[in-house]
């Protein structure tokens, strides 16, 4: 599904979250964490502005961690700004993005630290995250029928990767236990390796897989 057309499907209502939902993320079957995020229209009568999508996702561990990236995109489905607070073993930390001419410019600033970092980015690029799921629906938009390849950067660790997406189409497939037939799209090329992203045929985010790490992430109903 081009972008265009997926943007056409998203904004069918405006001036409301065009998506928000819970995910529930287990590894195997033990629930580890659970990420909530909403997708906005920047602008209440059209996508001339671009869009907004926040997450928070919480993994359950003594101290538990905490991922809160919120990220804006530019009408081409371009990353814009980011701002990104991470609560890790007792610590904080806030990352702040901002594109430029061939480079995306990251600062990290947490207490008596702060430094920054430039990353080359080329052609499409998406901002990702090995631990936030909900980023990789922007990820999906971009999948056709025949691999495409786009840069995707890993805010937190300030790495880039080439990541290649292929939209397999239309597939049966399970949603907490129950059948569901959902839009595949794969991502490979990065660390996780192959990453398995399921939309609804409306382009809702509904279930992403990370098969090296067991790890999986559905979408609870309602």
């Amino acid at each position: 599904m081009s972008p265009p057309l997926l943007a056409a499907l998203l904004l069918v209502q405006t001036g409301i979250p065009l998506d928000e939902a819970t995910l529930v993320i287990r590894a195997d079957t033990q629930e580890v964490a659970r990420e909530t995020f909403r997708l906005l229209s920047r602008h209440v009568t059209d996508s001339s502005s671009g869009w907004s999508l926040a997450s928070r996702v919480r993994w359950a561990g003594s101290p538990p961690i905490t991922l809160s990236p919120a990220f804006t995109i530019a009408p081409d489905t371009s990353p814009e700004t980011l701002e990104y607070d991470v609560a890790a073993n007792g610590a904080s930390q806030r990352i702040t993005g901002h594109p430029g001419p061939g480079r995306y410019t990251l600062r990290y600033v947490a207490p008596g630290v702060e430094r920054a970092r430039e990353v080359a980015r080329s052609g499409t690029t998406v901002i990702v995250d090995d631990s936030v799921f909900a980023p990789f629906l922007v990820a999906g938009w971009m999948a056709a029928a025949t691999p495409r390849s786009i840069t995707g950067i890993y805010a937190r660790t300030g790495r880039r990767a080439t990541l290649t997406i292929t939209d397999l189409g239309m597939e049966t497939t399970t949603l907490n236990r129950d059948p569901a037939t959902l839009r595949h799209v794969v991502i490979a090329g990065g660390a996780d390796g192959s990453i398995d992203v399921w939309l609804s045929p409306e382009g809702h985010l509904m279930k992403v897989e990370i098969p090296a790490r067991s790890l999986r992430a559905e979408r609870l109903p309602g």
